[in-house]
Parts: structure tokens; C-alpha cells; sequence
């Protein structure tokens, strides 16, 4: 009887139906993460590029970004930071343009738009993708500590690298400006959870 319906045409459609609508089905009926909290509403804000050109909150407009903070004279988190951040970069290409990175200097005395730049070539960070941001110091530490919530700034002789301190966190923004979550990059599963986040903020929205 088994042999017979083997042998059948039917029986192999229906077998390979079956195979494929299984991940389907499972999909489907897994539960998606719990909705992210809302954490903060980021004010308007407009900054210089690597590129010398404005960016802000303009440019950010109805997309999702993640925020980084580094100095290019940083020789300790920062490296670190970036790199997590390119990872990011590499596993989020396709979600391009609705999804951006940034990345703030918190030492913008002393990084200029051209200094930026190199050290977004080092990184190999994409223009289409990546924007590192400086400009007036009290309108960064502005954006940076009432904005996204997050430490900035210098102890120590004036413009010493060794006096700068800031939070290393990467932080996730949607599409409408209000920070959603906060993820520490020295977690193993940090870049996974962060880009799976970033999926269904592109793709479900709220």
C-alpha cells in the first residue's frame, strides 16, 4: 500500500508542497521579539559630514540609523566601537537607504570634516551608508547627552586626548527620531540582537 502510494505523482507533490511550506508555517507561527520601548524623543539637530557637507536630523528623516561615538585620536574603545559598527555596515547593506549609521565625534575641536574622512576610509566605511559627524562642540554634546542620552566629555588640560570620556553604547533610532534601545558592543550577541532589531524596525515599522 505505502509502495503504491510512493509510486504516485501525487504523493511527491504533495510530499515536496509540504517540505516547502514547513519553514513557511514555522515562521509564521514563531513569536517575534517584544516591541522596543520607546526611551527618548531626539530634538532636531543639524552637524557637518566627513564630507563637509550639513547632516542631521533632516537627512535622517523617516529612516532607522544606530549612533556610535568616537574620536579619531582614541586609541582604546573607539577601535573597538568602529568595528562593531562595520560589522553592522556589512550585514545591513540591503536595508539601504531606509537604514543608516552614525557615528559622533566627541572631540570635534579637533576632528575635522577631513580627518573624518580618513578615518572612515581606514574603517572602510561606505559614504552611501556611514556618516561621521562633527561641528560646534555644544551643539554635539547638545544631540549627544540631552538628545541620545548619552555621557560626553573632557577632563584634564584643554584639548588633551587623554581628559575625553564618553559612553561606548551603540544606539538604535527609528524612522520617526526617538531612541529605542541601547546595546553594549563588548556583548557577544550585541551586533546579532542590534541587526535583528534593525529588521523590524525597517520592515514592521513601530
Amino acid at each position: 500500500m505505502v509502495a503504491s502510494l510512493v509510486g504516485r505523482p501525487s504523493f511527491w507533490a504533495l510530499f515536496v508542497g509540504a517540505l516547502f511550506a514547513w519553514p513557511i508555517a514555522w515562521s509564521i507561527a514563531a513569536p517575534l521579539p517584544p516591541r522596543l520601548p520607546v526611551l527618548a524623543v531626539l530634538p532636531p539637530f543639524e552637524l557637518t559630514d566627513q564630507d563637509g557637507r550639513p547632516f542631521g536630523t533632516k537627512e535622517l528623516e523617516g529612516r532607522v540609523w544606530v549612533a556610535s561615538f568616537i574620536f579619531t585620536r582614541c586609541t582604546t574603545v573607539c577601535p573597538a566601537v568602529t568595528t562593531r559598527m562595520a560589522k553592522v555596515q556589512d550585514r545591513t547593506r540591503q536595508l539601504a537607504p531606509a537604514f543608516h549609521l552614525v557615528s559622533f565625534s566627541v572631540d570635534p575641536g579637533y576632528d575635522t570634516p577631513e580627518r573624518l574622512a580618513e578615518y572612515a576610509r581606514v574603517h572602510h566605511a561606505s559614504p552611501r551608508l556611514w556618516s561621521f559627524l562633527t561641528g560646534d562642540e555644544a551643539a554635539v554634546k547638545e544631540t549627544v547627552v540631552k538628545g541620545l542620552k548619552t555621557a560626553m566629555g573632557r577632563e584634564g588640560p584643554e584639548g588633551a586626548p587623554e581628559g575625553i570620556f564618553h559612553g561606548s553604547h551603540l544606539v538604535l533610532v527609528d524612522a520617526r527620531g526617538r531612541v529605542r534601545a541601547y546595546y553594549d558592543p563588548d556583548e557577544p550577541a550585541a551586533v546579532d540582537t542590534l541587526v535583528r532589531d534593525v529588521g523590524l524596525l525597517v520592515n514592521l515599522g513601530d
